[in-house]
């Protein structure tokens, strides 16, 4: 089944405010059939030394939290 990109963006919008407040900002890119998610992080996020933990410890957790179709979130460049 394939995960409406609207809600996609919704359940990212809840993780924008942590980003925001640190500088960043994360794009949406796409989304898979088979549940993976492309974003890309920007602003202070791109580059930043703790990007990885971000992606994976807020983003990607609050996704599947909210869409358990999402199987996982990966950074593009």
């Amino acid at each position: 089944m394939a995960i409406d990109r609207e809600h996609v963006e919704k359940a990212l919008e809840k993780t924008r405010s942590a980003l925001r407040g640190d500088g960043g900002d994360v794009e949406l890119v796409d989304v898979s059939d088979d549940g993976v998610v492309q974003v890309r992080l920007k602003g202070a996020c791109h580059g930043c030394p703790m990007a990885t933990m971000t992606l994976k410890s807020l983003i990607e957790r609050t996704l599947k939290k909210e869409l358990p179709e999402v199987k996982e979130v990966k950074a593009v460049a």
